[in-house]
């Protein structure tokens, strides 16, 4: 993050930040410290300096090269989850879709879609064998590569549980790391309802990806049961997994690319997310009277563990209102996090103005730093998660108060139009 102090004049004109270069001239010799001042001599070279000196300021600003961002969906869950993306308005990053299924990638709204193990599955799918899923990757590594050339920061997405997105998915995530890209991995794990061998092919998957990526955030698809409506039809409810995946992209991605209130400079976010492992996402959103308060409170406390981010090591989050958001708005949502975060945290946050969202403000967190024993036992055995949060399991932190929040009714399907009640979710 660039910051700026008193600095002479040749410091000045080679001084660069996150907006660019600027180059100032200096409007009469009442604005130059006494210590920088030209004692010229004679009285001719003083009506030089003079005439020299009599211009109005001038700045001008070369952008400079931002963060390449990069999104990559792989399998069916991840595909979707990209579209999702794409018809989101989801801005500054460019998108990718891998498949082995030559037909799914036709449905794909991404840029660049990319066949892999074309001789091996002759352009049609795993049969949900994620084995074929890893081998059909490793036949299109140089592919592979080759999208990713030139990237700072690259997302990973992906429905754990099924052959492509299983399979591929760690191998896309080694190639990413191997050649120094900020690798993060946002994927989600299936419906207790979609069976145990899916859900043993997740983990084994999931553990896989795990030692490939610098930040694993895993989204336990039934946790959607605990904050969906009884009545919201099956298909509403995959769409709204797919839209959490692009909660917890754009969360992070919106704060580096977008210019907002407060801009994050993307070494401040690889400070935090670098070789950071296991990360949860939490996101509030409120448009009531406290709705700075309620929106961060909800993006902070995580339901299923009954505990708040204090054994995080390091929070990233990000604050997006309408053109009515304020500055105290901006603060209070600050005060919230860093009151439930462990002092010795690293926290970094952007604020960002979004039209689209006048009257209520969004708070998207992704805090790091758990083990990854800690999230295997919350997706195997989600009381027992509960109970080794209380005791400290999900960090360094020896205890963890428990705070208790209370279950919301239901979560309608993110639109821009609506004013959303007010919901919680933490992943």
């Amino acid at each position: 993050m660039a910051m700026f102090g008193y600095a002479g004049p040749a410091e000045l004109a080679s001084s660069s930040s996150s907006l660019g270069f600027c180059k100032t001239r200096v409007l009469s010799s009442s604005f130059i410290p006494r210590r920088w001042r030209i004692s010229p001599g004679p009285a001719s070279g003083r009506n030089d300096i003079s005439k020299q000196l009599r211009f109005s300021v001038r700045c001008s600003f070369v952008p400079m090269d931002s963060a390449k961002i990069k999104v990559v969906g792989v399998g069916g869950g991840g595909n979707n989850a990209v579209n999702r993306m794409i018809c989101s308005g989801l801005q500054g990053v460019d998108f990718y879709a891998i498949n082995t299924d030559a037909q799914a990638l036709v449905q794909s709204a991404a840029e660049t879609p990319i066949q892999i193990g074309e001789l091996l599955t002759r352009g049609l799918g795993t049969g949900g064998n994620p084995l074929l899923g890893e081998q059909a990757a490793e036949e299109s590594k140089e592919a592979i590569a080759n999208a990713l050339k030139g990237s700072d920061m690259v997302f990973i997405t992906a429905g754990m549980g099924g052959g492509t997105g299983s399979g591929a998915a760690p191998v896309v995530a080694q190639i990413s790391k191997d050649a120094g890209y900020l690798t993060v991995g946002v994927v989600t794990y299936p419906f207790s309802f979609e069976g145990r061998k899916r859900s043993l092919q997740a983990l084994e998957a999931i553990e896989k990806l795990q030692k490939n990526v610098d930040t694993l955030i895993v989204i336990p698809n039934d946790r959607l049961l605990d904050i969906a409506d009884e009545q919201t039809p099956l298909q509403d409810a995959f769409l709204l997994a797919d839209d959490v995946l692009r909660q917890g992209v754009q969360g992070i991605s919106d704060i580096i690319t977008i210019p907002g209130l407060v801009n994050v400079d993307f070494a401040d976010v690889k400070a935090v997310m670098k070789n950071s492992g296991t990360a949860m996402l939490g996101v509030g959103v409120s448009s009531s009277k406290n709705r700075a308060e309620e929106a961060a409170e909800q993006a902070t406390l995580a339901p299923l563990m009954g505990s708040s981010i204090q054994s995080a090591t390091g929070v990233v989050y990000n604050i997006t209102g309408g053109k009515d958001i304020t500055l105290q708005e901006v603060n209070r949502v600050s005060q919230v996090v860093t009151s439930l975060a462990d002092p010795s945290a690293n926290i970094i946050f952007g604020a960002v103005v979004d039209e689209r969202y006048n009257g209520e403000i969004h708070v998207t967190m992704i805090a790091t730093g758990f083990a990854q024993s800690f999230q295997k036992t919350l997706l195997t055995d989600p009381r027992g998660g509960a109970k080794a949060a209380e005791k400290g399991g999900g960090g360094s932190q020896e205890s963890v108060p428990p705070l208790v929040t209370p279950k919301p009714s239901s979560v309608p399907l993110p639109s821009s139009n609506s004013q959303p009640p007010l919901r919680k979710l933490f992943f």
